[in-house]
């Protein structure tokens, strides 16, 4: 097995790494696991395409298995080596420790919110009768007690109309794969067998009667890996076991599609069936409830579109679209001929992107302004009721409810401002602060700015970057680039308790806002897909170069990090640009463009990124971003921890296992690469709060260390 020497300065935090030709120090001895190699090669058009690690993808071998609990002992032998890594995980519990509280809600005769005492691996949900004083309120559900280490999770939860029956969905192990609950809200006893084998689903009542959800078929093979393409809308009724349960749609050769979802309208009138085969654009058909059998209306046979129904009175239906409407707008039309050519503009298409909700008879448009939330309220006539007088500069959520209600909620944070609930009056527009966390963090020593920045063909990104007020500016400050630029996700201003840590210690936290998102709309995310995905890692790298440029940081202080989408951003820039960085955190990621497609969903995501069959330009252009297929020899690469789940199955572990092998037997230079995987989780979502905060404390004490870091200051100044 080949040993690496891994060089680390003796240094204090604020003290700078020595130069190559000083004393070096502190080595830390990494030897490596075997990792075999096969003779499988793919041939696209007529290019012969090596994969010698194609045996890595199956997940439930004995012999990846032990691949992956050697790589941990080799990872976590190092990580164990760190001096601070411990006082790293006890300042993130410290931190973390607080009460957190959401929005409260009504459903029935109760209010619900959802509470987490500080350091519960999940959050739990209380309740108490509306109207009683709040302090009366119980636990109603505790998803800590679905398993003692946390590791099954809450994976949504919906109310009957009156609800006096939630149905709610499990996960286990962070897998996208969910089982369904059914529970007597007033009894808090489950009535019904579960339902199983539910993917990518919402669930949406009719009346108090059933509630509609969507799934796969099992697939042939590993439920975690395995291609998944046809999805399939149920209505599930109360009484009757899964057998039974009517399917809607998506049955049939010619309803096949990868994402198909169903939801109710609030009077209960209408249910609204998207189809789609990617991850942006789809089909929109519409039904009417009050009539047994009616036959399904189509509103958009084509996926051109993103279009939903928010909202309607009686046949008048409320549509939000980007119908040759980048931005978005709502639309209203008659549901007896719900045809585009006779939609009429209710909002129209501003400069800014909406995201619209409903609440007290209102309207309530929210835009991003630069990837900040602006909010206004307009009537049902479309009249500008109010601008919405919001707590700073950050982002909000909320505003919506049922129709009936006189108020709502509204939660606001930004990237230094720990998350704040406020209660809204509809009528008057009154906002009041309900609920500020009580954590050990001070906003105010620390600021938060915006720039703009060119890229590399001129167009100009903003970014928002973070850090201790005081901080100079000299070139050495720690520094993270988080960054995504993908499937119209948009990074808007939102509080961390571990970033906040990271800035404790006088590191910088910055996020740029690049081209594949949807901070700009439809066509900043169509800037970033396909032959144009390049702009994203060219932003990404221009952000960087901004950074050091402006003295923020230097490329031995500099780490870039991203999950899932933005993993793909970390391993396609580090490749490209090895001398760039200092460190790479690459999680979660989609590493292998060749083949990506061929697993779970992954062929849903061909809107973003093309096919290596779609021809061979296409296959060209992937192949020469694509991580595994760009890491090269005797190259020396960042110190890099790339990071998964072993039960991820949205974006499958072999893409970071093939990554990683590469990267071991070829890296050139005196930096680590490890691999660290998580057992008994998937893509993020439900991760217990304990396995986040080990995972924190491994990240940034991966990191500092490889800065050059030996210690920690001796207390967190705030």
């Amino acid at each position: 097995m080949r040993k690496l020497a891994v060089l680390l300065c003796t240094v204090t935090l604020v003290t700078a790494c020595k130069t190559e030709t000083e004393e070096k120090t502190n080595q830390i001895a990494v030897n490596y696991t075997e990792t075999k190699k096969v003779d499988t090669v793919d041939t696209y058009f007529g290019t012969e395409v090596p994969d010698p690690y194609r045996w890595l993808e199956d997940d439930r071998s004995e012999e990846t298995m032990d691949w992956v609990k050697r790589e941990n002992e080799t990872t976590y032998g190092y990580l164990d080596q760190i001096p601070f890594r411990d006082e790293l995980k006890s300042r993130l519990s410290e931190l973390w420790n607080y009460e957190k509280v959401g929005a409260p809600f009504k459903e029935g005769d109760y209010t619900y919110f959802y509470k987490n005492d500080g350091l519960q691996n999940q959050y739990v949900i209380y309740r108490y009768k509306t109207g009683d004083d709040p302090s009366t309120a119980e636990v109603f559900l505790d998803p800590n007690t679905f398993a003692e280490d946390g590791t099954i999770s809450l994976g949504g939860a919906s109310f009957s109309d009156d609800g006096s029956i939630l149905a709610y969905a499990i996960s286990e192990g962070g897998s996208d794969w969910r089982k369904i609950l059914v529970m007597d809200t007033e009894k808090k006893e489950i009535v019904e067998d579960t339902l199983i084998d539910v993917k990518f689903s919402g669930m949406s009542w009719y009346k108090n009667e059933g509630f509609y959800y969507s799934s796969y078929d099992k697939p042939k093979g590993s439920e975690l890996s395995a291609k998944t393409d046809q999805h399939k809308l149920y209505y599930h009724k109360l009484g009757t076991p899964q057998s039974s349960d009517k399917l809607i749609f998506g049955g049939t050769a010619d309803q096949k599609h990868r994402y198909v979802g169903g939801g109710v309208s609030e009077d209960n009138r209408y249910l609204t069936v998207s189809a789609r085969n990617s991850t942006s654009g789809g089909k929109l058909f519409l039904k009417d409830l009050t009539k047994p059998n009616s036959d399904f209306i189509t509103i958009l046979d084509h996926e051109d579109s993103d279009t939903y129904l928010i909202e309607n009175e009686g046949s008048k239906l409320f549509m939000v679209t980007n119908l040759n409407a980048p931005n978005q707008k709502i639309i209203t039309v008659d549901a007896s001929n719900p045809a585009p050519e006779n939609w009429k503009d209710f909002i129209p298409e501003t400069e800014y992107v909406l995201s619209p909700s409903t609440g007290g008879g209102y309207f309530f448009a929210e835009y991003m302004v630069d990837a900040v939330s602006k909010v206004k309220q307009y009537d049902y006539d479309g009249k500008l009721v109010r601008d919405i007088d919001l707590p700073g500069v950050g982002s909000v959520g909320g505003f919506g409810g049922k129709r009936d209600y006189t108020e709502s909620y509204y939660s606001f944070s930004n990237y230094k401002t720990p998350g704040s609930i406020y209660k809204y009056d509809y009528a008057s527009g009154k906002s009041e602060l309900f609920i500020k966390p009580d954590i050990d963090f001070n906003p105010d020593n620390f600021e938060s700015k915006q720039v703009f920045y060119s890229s590399k063909d001129g167009t100009k990104v903003p970014m928002i970057i973070t850090y201790k007020k005081g901080t100079e500016l000299n070139g050495k400050n720690p520094t993270i680039l988080y960054g995504y630029g993908g499937f119209n996700v948009s990074l808007t201003p939102g509080f961390s308790i571990a970033n906040a840590v990271w800035m404790e210690q006088g590191g910088i936290y910055a996020v740029p806002n690049l081209r594949g998102g949807g901070e700009y709309g439809k066509e900043w995310h169509d800037a970033g897909t396909k032959m144009k995905k390049q702009n994203v890692f060219d932003d990404f790298i221009a952000a960087a170069e901004y950074l050091i440029d402006n003295k923020y940081t230097s490329k031995e202080y500099l780490a870039i990090r991203g999950g899932s989408n933005g993993g793909l951003l970390v391993g396609a820039t580090m490749t490209q640009r090895p001398d760039l960085v200092q460190v790479a955190l690459p999680a979660v990621g989609v590493m292998d463009m060749l083949r990506y497609h061929t697993f779970t969903a992954g062929a849903g995501w061909a809107y973003d990124y093309g096919t290596a069959e779609d021809n061979k330009e296409m296959f060209e252009y992937l192949k020469g971003y694509s991580p595994v297929h760009n890491v090269k020899e005797g190259v020396p690469y960042p110190a890099t921890m790339v990071t998964t789940g072993d039960h991820d199955d949205r974006v499958v572990p072999a893409h970071s296992f093939k990554f990683a092998a590469e990267l071991q037997e070829k890296q050139a230079g005196d930096a680590p690469v490890l691999i660290r995987i998580e057992t008994d989780a998937g893509h993020g979502a439900g991760t217990p709060v304990s396995k986040t905060i080990e995972q924190y404390a491994d990240i940034f004490g991966f990191t500092l260390y490889n800065m050059g870091y030996k210690e920690l200051p001796k207390t967190f100044k705030k």
